[in-house]
């Protein structure tokens, strides 16, 4: 009895509110700010130089024949967890292009052209104050929206804002984080070892025909994505992300079993567990109830694609781990970063001005002037006012702007460049997500 009240007190005020919390759409925004929050504390007190080292001196690598890989804990973090975060994002991908809201050109229109506008024109706004610099090349840093942030903040808002304007922004964000993708590939990427780099399109392939003849184990696409895919890309040169998002691609997103034979066998399976029914009425399942259990379970299994199997899970691991981590080890950003930069504080204007004036321009302002075109169609209850606000959401470029940050400048020959942009990443997320909350918080509900 004992044993049981225990269980029962640990499960009251331990594991049923921490499900709460991370079954919450806000609970990943959160957790990421209050790292993000740790980073830029630890970055401006006494250890911050102890803090530094941490994640850039400390190594670890392990070798195989003439195969050695050594890194420091800060590059595992940013070429290794988040190839998880963007493995995630290509089966969010995946399932929007095939089932969600990039299905079809009529419902794909309007996000796709509001995440173009929200690239083309914050790079464009970076240009004005850094093309032709040596800081040119940080062009692609305010382009993307952190989709973990700018949902918690509509999550937060509740029912003050249609359903629809969630919709809307994660399928253009969604739709941005591909372009970035792209961006980091076509202009991020080192020098190619193109046998590597065959190497790894191989594993890919093999992939693809593993998916074709109908093998389903997410345990040999993880072996074969990891041990394949993403290894080779990281010793070619291509960044090894990239290689996340083309496993993910491979991955299977058809069911084994239809719904109507799903619903039939559950129905026969739930028969057969009430029949079995212990006489007693004890809450002890009997053996017969406990292989109709099993049934059921492996019967819900093959009726979930992998692809969605595999993203349900690691959500948690992506939202709670990986991207608390990175925050952690990228956001470790000195308030004194250019305060002897002189004229290349240019950096910091650009970033900034780049999310927060061109991703309003680009998200709200080319919808609004491709809706009043008549080209494209204002989703239902989603006022001009909602998309004014959700321009400045997607200001917020956290994750994915500080990440960019780290491939764009090469800190040996300008060292005050990547925490300059960071800075501007901050302040440029952090105003836009406050205005963006208070429009949308007051704005008039649609009629």
């Amino acid at each position: 009895m004992e044993n049981k009240i225990k269980l029962s007190l640990s499960d009251k005020w331990i594991a049923e509110p921490a499900k709460r919390f991370m079954d919450k759409s806000t609970s990943g925004g959160i957790v990421l700010f209050i790292a993000a929050i740790i980073a830029i504390f630890m970055a401006n007190s006494p250890w911050a130089e102890e803090y530094i080292n941490f994640w850039d001196k400390n190594y670890i690598g392990f070798s195989f024949n003439d195969l050695a890989l050594n890194f420091s804990l800060k590059h595992w973090v940013n070429d290794g967890l988040m190839a998880i975060f963007f493995f995630v994002v290509g089966l969010e991908l995946k399932r929007e292009l095939t089932t969600g809201e990039l299905s079809s050109p009529k419902k794909a229109m309007l996000p796709i052209i509001a995440a173009i506008g929200g690239m083309v024109v914050p790079a464009s706004v970076y240009l004005i104050f850094n093309g032709g610099t040596a800081a040119s090349h940080g062009w692609g840093i305010p382009m993307a929206t952190d989709i973990a942030f700018a949902l918690g903040i509509l999550y937060l808002l509740g029912d003050r804002i249609p359903l629809s304007l969630k919709v809307f922004l994660t399928a253009l964000a969604i739709t941005d984080d591909l372009g970035a993708v792209v961006v980091i590939a076509l202009f991020y990427t080192n020098e190619l070892n193109l046998m590597n780099l065959g190497i790894g399109f191989g594993f890919f392939g093999v992939l693809i025909v593993s998916n074709l003849i109908g093998i389903r184990n997410t345990i040999y696409y993880a072996i074969i994505g990891i041990g394949g895919i993403w290894l080779f890309f990281l010793l070619s040169g291509v960044h090894a992300t990239i290689a996340a998002v083309l496993a993910a691609f491979a991955i299977p997103s058809t069911v084994k079993v239809p719904g109507a034979y799903f619903s039939s066998k559950m129905n026969r399976l739930l028969d057969r567990f009430k029949a079995a029914k212990p006489q007693d009425n004890s809450q002890v399942l009997t053996s017969s109830q406990m292989e109709s259990v099993e049934d059921m379970r492996a019967l819900s299994t093959k009726a979930l694609p992998p692809s969605v199997r595999l993203e349900n899970s690691m959500h948690g691991f992506v939202a709670f781990l990986v991207m608390p981590v990175f925050a952690l080890a990228n956001a470790a950003i000195p308030f004194t970063t250019g305060s002897d930069a002189g004229g290349d504080s240019n950096v910091t204007i650009g970033v900034f001005l780049g999310l927060l004036v061109g991703k309003v321009v680009g998200v709200a302002g080319i919808t609004a002037l491709f809706v009043k075109l008549k080209v494209a169609t204002m989703p239902n209850g989603i006022t001009y006012t909602n998309l004014l606000g959700l321009g400045f959401i997607a200001a917020i470029g956290f994750t994915m702007s500080l990440f960019v940050t780290d491939l764009a400048f090469d800190v040996q020959a300008h060292p005050l460049f990547p925490g300059q942009a960071k800075i501007g990443v901050l302040l440029g997320s952090g105003v836009g997500g406050v205005i963006g909350y208070l429009i949308l918080r007051f704005a008039k509900p649609s009629k």
